[in-house]
């Protein structure tokens, strides 16, 4: 039995003065404060970091240890060292699921795939899919193109221009060079280059130079890093900007939203922290918890000013939730072993956009980090680990994702101290499409035996669209600038601005869009 995770840690390179307590005060007061310390509050933190502005990111986690744990996969997929979510509720079958978000400073960061590609222009357009449209975005890709870039290079983004057909332009290229395929990865690009497909290598936010590098990073994906080579949330974008005065309160559970009698500004939040209630005051909130939890936590700030929930009048709160249609996909040659470390390299859109064979998009392929045994035991509880050893031993794995479209009955709603989530996929023909042909261009690739598993409800790390962004208070909860259309002081700065979830990792585009805000939100705390 492994002990218990720290709870007092924090990095070695932390200044102690960026950490801020109560002790025996019920209230304090800042300027800005941000809710939720992932990649869109880390970020929004870092670009206000400059702004002569006193900000505070209050977190509900605490620092996440960098122990051995963190690259040992039994420790994570099997042990759930670091689950810590609890669990929501499933609206269709009442059950409850433990879901795919981790509370900890850098949020889901510190445990995603460093994959972080730009969504393609076609992306922030209307484009019609097998059952329905995608919404067209209240800006374009050019609007966001040089936040990408900045992105691009606080993540030290490796990648390379030129290989992607759907590449949308760049300003700036990469700020470092594509990595490397390994052996058996190449092979596979050659086999899909010899079936006229064009794959390309993925943009990746991790510094390895060598193969000892990868070995040590090789979980990954999936698990927390301790060596510092993954680029997160924390470690390049919130831990600079607290060094550069930005402030943090961890271990506080921002509960409720306080708004003014007429309801037009919010003057407080209020927090469980520490065993109390305390109460945070400022000028400006922007609310970055990910896009279940700041859709429930404006939903549970309902007021006589705002009934149905904070800025709510549309009725859109909590509605159009997505996340991608995924599968597991793993392919398998009995004779042949895999020894990559790092086989998050190779991605493939040939078929992310409608055209000649294929009349409505079907998706991404990108890689997945390298497998191992603990990883997929979860999934297939009933199988021995000696036969989980030998396929992941002999196994490429893949991750394939389809657009899911906004539909209202796709919602976060509360039922009590519950999170109850209201999901039936959408826009599922393509995506059996898209496993029926990467079943066949992987079998061509010399991979005979094909194993998929579909995700469900509780795999929802890209999850996007509950307080929708628009230019018509009507048919949106929040401006084109991520600020409530009811509530002058109150931004949004996670994926639940999204009105169409694309079919791309979101991670870059949360980021890039914290930075296009900021402006904003500095001018209007300043105002």
């Amino acid at each position: 039995m492994s002990e218990p995770v720290r709870q007092d840690y924090t990095p070695p390179e932390l200044h102690p003065d960026s950490v801020i307590s109560f002790d025996t005060a019920d209230e304090i007061s800042t300027d800005v404060l941000i809710v939720g310390s992932g990649m869109g509050g880390s970020t929004l933190a870092w670009a206000l970091k400059d702004s002569g502005l006193d900000v505070l990111v209050v977190e509900r986690g605490n620092f996440l240890p960098r122990e051995p744990e963190n690259s040992q996969p039994a420790e994570m997929h099997i042990k759930g060292r670091y689950k810590n979510a609890g669990f929501w509720y499933d609206g269709g079958t009442g059950k409850p699921f433990a879901p795919g978000v981790y509370y900890w400073v850098g949020g889901n960061t510190r445990f995603y795939g460093a994959m972080l590609p730009r969504f393609r222009r076609s992306d922030f357009t209307e484009v019609e899919h097998h059952e329905g449209f995608s919404r067209a975005w209240p800006f374009g890709y050019d609007d966001l193109e040089p936040f990408y870039t900045t992105m691009e290079r606080l993540l030290q983004v490796h990648g390379q221009l030129g290989e992607d057909p759907t590449e949308p332009p760049h300003s700036k290229p990469y700020p470092y060079p594509a990595l490397e395929h390994e052996p058996e990865i190449e092979r596979f690009a050659r086999s899909l280059r010899g079936q006229s497909l064009h794959p390309f290598h993925t943009p990746n936010a991790l510094n390895v130079d060598t193969l000892a590098d990868r070995a040590a990073v090789t979980a990954a994906d999936g698990c927390p890093d301790e060596t510092g080579m993954k680029s997160d949330a924390e470690n390049r974008i919130l831990l600079p900007a607290l060094r550069d005065g930005v402030k943090i309160l961890t271990g506080a559970e921002v509960t409720r939203l306080i708004t003014s009698s007429d309801g037009r500004k919010v003057v407080a939040a209020e927090a469980r922290h520490a065993g109390r209630t305390v109460r945070i005051s400022a000028k400006t909130f922007a609310v970055a918890g990910g896009a279940v939890n700041s859709a429930a936590l404006l939903l549970r700030s309902a007021s006589d000013a705002h009934p149905h929930g904070l800025g709510n009048a549309s009725g859109l709160l909590g509605r159009n939730y997505m996340v991608h249609n995924s599968t597991f996909f793993v392919g398998v040659n009995p004779v042949r072993t895999n020894p990559t470390k790092w086989q998050k390299t190779l991605g493939m859109n040939d078929f992310y956009e409608a055209g000649p064979g294929a009349p409505f998009p079907l998706g991404n392929l990108q890689m997945l980090g390298k497998l191992q045994a603990p990883m997929l035991k979860p999934a297939r509880p009933w199988a021995p680990m000696w036969a989980l050893k030998f396929m992941s031993a002999r196994s490429i794995d893949i991750y394939l994702t389809t657009e899911d479209l906004p539909s209202r009955e796709n919602r976060v709603r509360l039922e009590g101290d519950r999170i109850v989530i209201d999901w039936t996929p959408t826009n599922l023909a393509p995506h059996h499409e898209l496993v029926r042909r990467v079943t066949r261009a992987v079998r061509k690739a010399g991979y005979p035996l094909v194993f998929t598993q579909r995700m469900g409800i509780e795999t929802n790390s890209h999850m996007c669209g509950t307080a929708v962004a628009g230019h018509d208070p009507a048919r949106s909860v929040l401006d084109p600038f991520c600020r409530s259309h009811e509530v002058d002081n109150l931004w949004l700065a996670d994926s639940s601005f999204f009105p169409s979830s694309a079919a791309l990792n979101p991670a870059l585009t949360i980021g890039a869009n914290a930075l296009r805000i900021a402006p904003s939100v500095a001018e209007a705390t300043k105002g």
